[in-house]
């Protein structure tokens, strides 16, 4: 049997030897999933560590909404939510925290924080991403994503979906990989629900596969997203949590690594019983 994949960052590794879940921690009063739950610093602050006890092995922290029509968030702001929330975490929890911007300076201010992780939508396009990441040796998800949040639904168009969102996260690696970044700091988001409509959202589920090729850690998010409700999964975001289990089973099945989820109890138990069934009694 060949050896697990490892995703190095900025403070340890990742070994997939089984499925990892990654928590979403939304601090903004905006997003589409949890209608600003945790806004406040305290209640995000308690909800990372809330999941981090149902067994998340990845908190990953948003100061700005990318759900279809949003608007960018300025930095001061950005940072003003984010910040507290991450020092506190970082302080109380041995599993890595990661920030989800696409600002280089909140990155960069993050990882003084304790962040050891970039989860960056739009995959280092913007140049000054890269010596960011580079320079601090952190760990990074490379996602594709088409146009920008404010009008990436705007009938999304591709000729081969697959084809296309591979080619471009392959771009991708090797620009990261030759401006010093690790290849074992890479992981790859194939970006479900991000400049796609319903049927390509089903054929990179269905074909998740051809992402293994690049040789990355595969993570993916279909935690309450809209492409479920299409599927009649649930009408509001908060009521998808079946259809969202169901969607992140597929895709482990087809290859993802890391499982991006709001639902982190229902999903680490969901991923205990996907991983003996597809991996066997070795993975537990």
């Amino acid at each position: 049997m060949s050896e697990p994949l490892v995703w190095r960052h900025r403070t340890g590794e990742i070994v997939f030897d089984r499925t990892r879940v990654m928590g979403v921690l939304n601090v903004t009063p905006d997003s589409f999933s949890d209608g600003g739950r945790f806004f406040d610093s305290v209640a995000a602050v308690r909800r990372g560590l809330e999941m981090a006890e149902q067994g998340a092995d990845i908190i990953d922290v948003g100061g700005e909404s990318t759900r279809p029509g949003s608007d960018r968030v300025p930095a001061e702001e950005e940072w003003r939510r984010v910040s507290p929330v991450i020092r506190e975490l970082a302080a109380n929890l041995t599993i890595p925290i990661s920030i989800d911007t696409r600002k280089p300076d909140i990155a960069r201010k993050a990882i003084r924080a304790g962040a050891s992780i970039v989860n960056d939508v739009t995959a280092l396009q913007d140049p000054e991403m890269v010596p960011v990441v580079a320079s601090s040796r952190v760990g990074v998800v490379l996602m594709h994503l088409r146009g920008e949040p404010k009008t990436m639904q705007d009938r999304p168009s591709y000729s081969d979906v697959v084809a296309e969102v591979r080619e471009f996260l392959e771009e991708r690696v090797r620009t990261a990989a030759s401006h010093g970044i690790a290849l074992e700091a890479i992981a790859v988001d194939p970006g479900i629900g991000f400049g796609k409509d319903l049927n390509h959202n089903l054929a990179l589920l269905r074909h998740l596969d051809a992402l293994a090729l690049l040789g990355q850690p595969i993570v993916v998010g279909v935690s309450r997203k809209s492409f479920l409700k299409r599927l009649d999964a649930g009408d509001e975001a908060v009521d998808r949590l079946a259809g969202s289990v169901a969607a992140a089973t597929l895709a482990v099945a087809h290859g993802a690594h890391v499982i991006r989820a709001h639902d982190v109890l229902e999903t680490v138990r969901a991923m205990r019983v996907a991983d003996a069934l597809l991996r066997g009694s070795e993975s537990l």
